[in-house]
C-alpha cells in the first residue's frame, strides 16, 4: 500500500526512540538510569487534578469549540498580562493538543511548499521534521558553545533570503537550556521587522529560569514586533502536565483564525477535561512552580559541578529548562569499557547504554554532532548514580597508542 513521500522521509523522534530503547532494556530486567525524556518528574499540582475531577462531575465531557473554551483563552491572556505585562485578546488564542501540535499548526498555516524556515542549531528534534512535513525547507544556522548556543542578529540577517518565511526561536531552549539575553532578543526582533520575517517564539520553558538569567517574551519589543510574532506555550513543563496535552498559540487574529479552521478539520478540540485543569493551573496558586524550580536548581548545580570534574567534557551553562548539553567528542576514537569503539555521539550513547546502562540522547538528533543531552528532570538518587556510571565509562581504557 502506498504511503506519502513526506511521511516516508520522516525520522522517528530521537528522544522517544532513546526512551523506548531504555524501556526495552528495563523489560529485560536491566536497571537503566534514564535521562532521555524532557518532562518534569513531579506530579501535577493537586488543585489542578481536583479541577479536572470537578469538570468530570459537572459533565464537561463533550466537544468544545475547536480551539478551546472561552474561559481557558481568557485565562491564557490574563496569565500573560499578569506575568509579562503584554496584552493579548482571547480571539488571538488557539488552544491545541500540546505545544508540538501548536507548532505543527503554525507551520501549516504560515508556510507554503518551498518556503525557508530558519532554525538555530542545536534545536529540538521535531522542528526540522515538522518543517519538512509541510513541504518547507529548514535552514539551519549553527551556534556555538562559546556563544552560549545563541544565534546573533548578524547570523539571522545572513540566513535570510527572498524565500525566508519564518524563524523558529526557542528560549529557554531544548536541548541546551540556552536563554537569550534581552539585548540579543531585541536585536533579533529588529532584524525580523527590517526584513519582515515572522518569528515563532517557542516559550514552553518560560517559567523554568535560573538565577542570573532573565526571561523576556519575544512579543514585548513593540507593536511592530508583536504583529510578526507567534508565541507557542502550554502547561506541560511549568505545571508538570505533559500527559494532559494542552498547548496554545498567541498570534495576530488572522493567523489564529487560520489555525481555528485547520484544527476544526484536524482534531476537533483539545481534551475538555484537560482544558478545565489548565484553567486551574493558570488561575490558581503558583507555588508549585517555585518549589519545582528550586529542586531543578539544586539538581542543575550538582550536575554541572560533576560534569566539570570529568575529563574531556565541555558545555555552556544552561540558563533555563532542565537539560545539560555537553561535548563528548574528545572521547571519539577511543575504545571504551566493553570494547566499544566510539566514533560519534550516537556511538557514545549506544555504548553508554549497553555497557553502563545510562540513557542519554545523541546530539546528532539536535543538529549538534559531538554533543549529548542529559535531562536532569529525575530524582537526585538517579542523577548521582547516573553520573557515577558516566564518569566510570569515560574514564575507562583507551585504544593502544592513544
Amino acid at each position: 500500500m502506498y504511503t506519502s513521500t513526506l511521511v516516508n522521509q520522516l525520522k522517528p523522534s530521537a528522544t522517544i526512540a532513546a526512551a523506548a530503547k531504555a524501556r526495552e532494556l528495563r523489560s529485560q530486567g536491566v536497571n537503566v538510569l534514564e535521562f532521555t525524556l524532557g518532562e518534569p518528574d513531579f506530579t501535577t499540582p493537586s488543585h489542578v487534578c481536583e479541577a479536572a475531577k470537578r469538570a468530570i462531575d459537572a459533565g464537561h465531557t463533550h466537544y468544545t469549540a475547536a480551539t478551546g473554551i472561552p474561559e481557558l483563552k481568557q485565562a491564557v491572556c490574563d496569565a500573560f498580562e499578569r506575568d509579562y505585562g503584554i496584552t493579548w485578546m482571547p480571539s488571538e488564542v488557539a488552544v491545541s493538543n500540546g505545544a508540538k501540535h501548536a507548532i505543527h499548526n503554525v507551520l501549516t498555516v504560515v508556510c507554503e511548499p518551498g518556503d525557508e524556515v530558519i532554525i538555530p542549531t542545536p534545536y529540538w528534534v521535531s522542528y526540522s521534521a515538522l518543517v519538512e512535513l509541510v513541504g518547507a525547507v529548514p535552514v539551519l544556522v549553527e551556534t556555538t558553545e562559546e556563544s552560549g548556543f545563541c544565534m546573533t542578529a548578524d547570523q539571522f540577517r545572513g540566513a535570510i533570503t527572498d524565500k525566508t518565511r519564518l524563524l523558529m526561536l526557542n528560549s529557554p531552549g531544548n536541548p541546551t537550556g540556552a536563554v537569550y539575553s534581552v539585548d540579543a532578543l531585541e536585536s533579533l526582533a529588529r532584524v525580523a521587522v527590517e526584513k519582515d520575517v515572522i518569528v515563532m517564539s517557542d516559550e514552553i520553558y518560560d517559567k523554568l529560569i535560573y538565577k542570573g538569567h532573565t526571561f523576556r517574551t519575544f512579543a514585548s519589543f513593540g507593536d511592530d514586533v508583536k504583529e510578526r510574532t507567534i508565541i507557542v506555550g502550554g502547561v506541560s513543563k511549568a505545571w508538570a502536565m505533559t500527559g494532559w496535552r494542552i498547548g496554545w498559540t498567541l498570534a495576530p487574529q488572522h493567523v489564529t483564525g487560520a489555525i481555528t479552521r485547520l484544527q476544526s478539520q484536524q482534531t476537533s478540540n483539545p481534551c475538555s477535561i484537560s482544558q478545565h485543569a489548565a484553567i486551574a493551573a493558570l488561575n490558581g496558586p503558583q507555588d508549585a512552580i517555585g518549589e519545582m524550580l528550586q529542586q531543578f536548581q539544586e539538581r542543575r548545580e550538582y550536575v554541572l559541578n560533576r560534569l566539570r570534574s570529568m575529563p574531556g567534557l565541555s558545555f555552556a551553562d544552561p540558563g533555563g529548562a532542565f537539560y545539560a548539553f555537553f561535548n563528548v567528542s574528545s572521547h571519539f576514537g577511543r575504545t571504551l569499557p566493553g570494547g566499544a569503539s566510539v566514533d560519534n555521539s550516537s556511538d557514545f550513547c549506544t555504548a553508554l547504554l549497553e555497557h553502563s546502562h545510562v540513557a542519554l540522547v545523541t546530539g546528532d538528533a539536535f543538529g549538534a554532532p559531538g554533543y549529548v543531552r542529559l535531562s536532569f528532570a529525575t530524582s537526585m538518587d538517579i542523577i548521582k548514580s547516573g553520573l557515577d556510571a558516566l564518569e566510570g565509562f569515560i574514564s575507562g581504557p583507551v585504544a593502544a597508542g592513544q
